[in-house]
């Protein structure tokens, strides 16, 4: 299966040179990485995703310059899989309702109006903090920490490390620092003062209105991404994303 972007000129121009492409074994995502999350989410966390670059970062992609070696090594399965843990969010909402998200990269609390958002963290059962004024709460596995986490001034983590990152948005009081718990650990979060600062959660980019409460932890799904030629994650974040 081959899925383009159809908003994205370079991602439509590459499926047209890699048109009748045989594909066995994986889903070959052209975009960015935003299209890379939303197709699995769309086509399911239990098959392989091979994603070729048509963005700007690419980070969960391959680089696709050349798109005859990439046919040819694609149509020899000359890939690798990596495993990466899926985090899991149950959030509750206005109404009474629960639901399940799921997410690759990170799930966000945010605040929905002008005001900020007013919330308690709680790990493992123990109070952090209580209340947080801030923009929001930001929680992202080892793969997610490289993007949003990294641009609100949380940690870039090496990618293969098994961890939940917690990172407050914009935080006014307290200055509550970033910090790394081990992927056993469970964050929970309360809304407070729900109907004046309402919140709403963001997963892997799919926004939902109305959360009162929030429980996240990297949970027991885990997704397969493919890549040509064996990941050097390293490599990949200095040039990438520390010193692109």
């Amino acid at each position: 299966m081959l899925v383009a972007d159809p908003r994205n000129p370079v991602a439509r121009a590459l499926a047209e040179r890699l048109h009748g492409l045989v594909a066995d074994g994986v889903v070959v995502v052209l975009g960015g990485d935003g299209f890379l999350l939303h197709t699995i989410a769309t086509h399911g966390f239990d098959r392989t995703y091979l994603g070729l670059n048509a963005g700007r970062i690419g980070f969960l992609m391959n680089d696709a310059d050349d798109a005859d070696a990439v046919r040819a090594a694609i149509e020899a399965r000359a890939w690798s899989t990596t495993s990466f843990p899926v985090l899991e969010a149950t959030a509750r909402f206005t109404d009474g309702t629960e639901r399940v998200l799921r997410a690759i990269n990170d799930v966000a609390l945010e605040r929905s109006t002008g005001q900020t958002a007013h919330l308690s963290l709680a790990v493992d059962g123990r109070t952090v903090v209580d209340p947080l004024v801030a923009d929001g709460l930001l929680f992202a596995t080892a793969l997610g920490s490289t993007a949003y986490t990294f641009s609100a001034g949380g940690p870039a983590c090496h990618p293969t490390l098994g961890l939940l990152a917690v990172t407050a948005i914009c935080p006014h009081h307290p200055r509550l620092a970033p910090f790394v718990l081990p992927d056993s650990a469970s964050a929970s979060v309360e809304v407070r003062q729900v109907e004046r600062r309402p919140v709403r959660v963001v997963a892997d980019g799919v926004a939902t209105d109305g959360v009162v409460g929030l429980r996240v932890r990297v949970g027991a799904p885990r997704v397969n991404l493919a890549w040509l030629g064996g990941p050097d994650f390293t490599a990949r974040m200095v040039t990438k994303i520390l010193r692109p």
